[in-house]
């Protein structure tokens, strides 16, 4: 990708492949609309702050779960309307006290093991629960007859190179990911830097959920 003048290597590093993720969950998987209520799991991580910002400049309320009091302000200053510590409270009681037991359009979904099967109870009838990732482990086998006792729900489990796939898709998920940083309706916090040799570090932090927004290796 050609990048923009404003765009440096740090920051692309830091934004192509969880920015281009954030665009097609909030454009394409589900195109959110003005007036939908949705659920970002993970809303503080590098992802999340992305599609946060890109709902909430759409016109969503967004209900956003965060893994520790820490970082419920990065929540809020990244759109969520609502913000949900998953220490303190049932995200899915939460959530459907929020929508007033109606549930959410689309429960957005990248921790995986810890979340997903109380995603399937967060969304309303008909909702979709899109599972991207997996960083608390694999997302377990699922019951597809369960699905309609929940009210016809559906699943998906994008992955960006379905979404890439030739050079016309990624320059256009690239162009919407730019101009929404241009604009200024997306800003991306400075990534956390570490350094090759402290590869191990990086991964402790990551699987012990004590970092936000993104994390880039340097030599």
């Amino acid at each position: 990708m050609h990048l923009p003048e404003y765009i440096d290597f740090s920051l692309a590093a830091a934004t192509m492949l969880k920015g281009i993720t954030a665009e097609y969950l909030v454009r394409r998987t589900y195109p959110v609309q003005q007036g939908d209520t949705i659920l970002v799991h993970a809303a503080a991580g590098g992802v999340g702050q992305i599609l946060c910002q890109w709902a909430a400049a759409i016109g969503a309320t967004v209900i956003g779960t965060v893994g520790s009091a820490a970082k419920r302000d990065i929540a809020r200053r990244v759109g969520c309307t609502h913000v949900i510590v998953t220490a303190e409270q049932d995200f899915v009681a939460a959530t459907r006290d929020i929508t007033g037991g109606e549930g959410v359009a689309v429960a957005y979904d990248g921790v995986g093991a810890d979340t997903f099967e109380g995603s399937l109870r967060c969304v309303r009838t008909r909702g979709l629960v899109a599972a991207f990732g997996a960083a608390s482990g694999p997302i377990p086998m699922l019951d597809v007859a369960s699905l309609g006792g929940l009210g016809s729900i559906y699943v998906t489990r994008p992955a960006i190179n379905a979404y890439t796939r030739n050079a016309r898709e990624l320059g256009e998920a690239a162009a919407a990911l730019f101009e929404m940083v241009s604009s200024g309706r997306i800003k991306i916090s400075n990534p956390r830097i570490y350094r090759l040799a402290d590869a191990a570090l990086a991964h402790s932090d990551l699987e012990g959920r004590r970092t936000t927004g993104s994390a880039i290796f340097v030599p």
